[in-house]
């Protein structure tokens, strides 16, 4: 009566389960829960109700799924613990919460931390006290921490295909839609491959849109010695006005807005704030309504769309033109929505990359901008040298290759990524089991085995504070130790990510930095900090300084 309940295929000995023999293990089970149900339960069903068929039909069909569920379980459970054995992997043992269920304590520290502004701090703390790898539990979620360079190097280049970021679409699709931040694969190749192109020497070299704005910034800025400015709002606007101006073909203005930001870039901060909040609910965010977010997100597409109806119309009028008179017409000015509308015809693409590019050119370049001016206005002898290095242009307009060739200036922005780093923390999730190289056992240095689905955030801040990688001073702003090659990182160093996805648009915006600062240098004198406290983080989408960048200057 049994044995035509299971497939001919399938032979059943139930007096020895191999691990690895999933089949026969499958059909000793089904087998016994076919027999508990033929001699156990079902007469007693008869019993009471003889004509109730459709119920045996129920249980067996709940039955043989609960078998199902268990063995795949099991099944998945050995494969795994052959997998990890196989790769000598051993468990993650220093755990960053006593919560071994639900991590509440840990949820706790991370809503405490943020609220006092330490969120980098503690978590540099955390990551020295427990030797650089650890697991953390949130919620029902495992996470793997680390801020040892080859697991980010494993990460982000030897597996590379084994993570990924799609993820993020919930958090950043309302604002930025599919674009090369939230997501993988196939799509993720194309939008790098539309992008990449428009950082090519030539744009990056393009120095002239930089100095038309600024005239804007320098108007911003008092020059009696006495008058305190916040920098930190002034290059934000600058980045917002240079990013739109690159890529739409026309400024914002955000400058010339008599002391406020434009609707667009108003709108633009508002939803990168949302973008954040959704990221900390986690999937609680499914649950949390913003109106605002959600009329700051239609804000901030409206505006873009008009540049993408307009540069899909300029191509296709240019493909009716004479082919040399439509070269001259390029030449005449650079637009990155037009060189994406060549490449493709797609609107609604060519949204979301110019989405994405702008999130990226404008944050990154003003973050790094306010955090070195903070430091530089707080260490005199640092602004002193550095006017004595620029003061080799005689008064000029620096040209691209001066700018490269200013080493001083290129020691104070590294030295800026490292204490501070754009984007302090980043995270992947596993979309395969894997295994990252050091972390596990007591002393931390074995493979750790990583299953499919888990998170493994990476710690940039932590790593580029690690005495054994930078000294004692590790925390102290000192641009000296880059001098003449005394420090020479790889993976240890880490401003602009790594492997596939290294930023695409890092020399552009190194050297939009190079610029202002050298500008800046050309029109100060003195620089002095009008922030008693030290710097304090504010960590949204990338890092700035809390309080701004609160100086007074004086004219050269």
């Amino acid at each position: 009566m049994y044995q035509s309940r299971i497939p001919g295929n399938v032979k059943v000995n139930c007096g020895v389960i191999k691990p690895v023999d999933t089949p026969q293990f499958s059909s000793c089970l089904y087998l016994t829960s076919l027999r508990f149900y033929d001699t156990v339960y079902e007469p007693a069903v008869m019993e009471l109700h003889p004509g109730f068929h459709s119920t045996r039909l129920l249980v067996l069909a709940a039955t043989v799924l609960t078998v199902a569920f268990a063995v795949a379980r099991i099944r998945r459970f050995l494969v795994r613990r052959q997998f990890a054995r196989l790769h000598g992997c051993k468990p993650i043992v220093r755990r960053s919460n006593k919560d071994p269920f639900l991590g509440l304590d840990r949820i706790y520290t991370i809503i405490q931390s943020a609220r006092e502004h330490k969120t980098l701090e503690q978590g540099c703390e955390r990551h020295r006290l427990l030797k650089y790898t650890f697991s953390s539990k949130q919620m029902l979620h495992n996470t793997i921490l680390t801020s040892e360079p080859e697991n980010i190097k494993t990460i982000l280049s030897i597996n590379f295909k084994h993570y990924g970021l799609g993820y993020r679409l919930e958090q950043f699709g309302p604002l930025l839609g599919e674009g090369i931040f939230d997501t993988d694969g196939d799509h993720w190749a194309m939008s790098r491959a539309l992008i990449r192109p428009n950082f090519t020497r030539d744009q990056v070299a393009d120095l002239a849109s930089f100095e038309n704005l600024i005239q804007d910034l320098f108007a911003l800025i008092p020059r009696d010695g006495r008058t305190v400015v916040d920098l930190q709002s002034l290059f934000f606007r600058y980045t917002i006005d240079s990013a739109t101006e690159f890529l739409f073909g026309q400024s914002v203005g955000s400058l010339r807005m008599n002391g406020s930001d434009s609707e667009f870039a108003e709108a633009f901060n508002y939803s990168q704030e949302a973008i954040t909040m959704r990221g900390m609910l986690g999937q609680l965010h499914k649950f949390y309504r913003d109106p605002k977010a959600d009329k700051s997100d239609r804000i901030c597409r409206e505006f873009a769309q008009q540049f993408v109806d307009e540069a899909v119309r300029a191509v296709q009028s240019e493909a009716k033109e004479d082919k040399k008179e439509s070269s001259e017409t390029k030449r005449q000015k650079y637009t990155f929505s037009h060189e994406l509308a060549r490449r493709t015809s797609d609107k609604r693409r060519i949204l979301d990359e110019l989405m994405n590019v702008l999130l990226a050119g404008r944050d990154t370049t003003a973050s790094l901008l306010s955090n070195m001016f903070f430091m530089l206005a707080k260490h005199p002898a640092i602004w002193a040298k550095l006017r004595s290095e620029v003061a080799s242009l005689e008064g000029r307009l620096p040209t691209y290759e001066e700018l490269r060739n200013l080493k001083y200036l290129k020691y104070c922005m590294n030295e800026s990524l490292r204490v501070h780093p754009v984007v302090p923390m980043n995270e992947r999730k596993a979309l395969q089991d894997t295994v990252l190289p050091v972390g596990g056992g007591e002393d931390g240095l074995s493979p750790v085995f990583v299953p499919k689905g888990t998170l493994i955030g990476y710690n940039v801040y932590a790593m580029h504070r690690r005495p054994d990688f930078y000294g004692p001073d590790a925390d102290e702003f000192r641009p000296e130790r880059w001098e003449n090659g005394k420090l020479q990182p790889r993976w240890e160093y880490l401003p602009f990510n790594g492997g596939p996805r290294i930023c695409v648009g890092q020399q552009y915006a190194l050297t939009e930095v190079g610029y202002v600062t050298v500008r800046m240098a050309q029109e100060f004198q003195n620089l002095e900090s009008r922030d008693p406290g030290p710097w304090e983080e504010s960590l949204t989408l990338t890092l700035c300084s809390r309080n701004g960048t609160k100086v007074c200057v004086t004219p050269a």
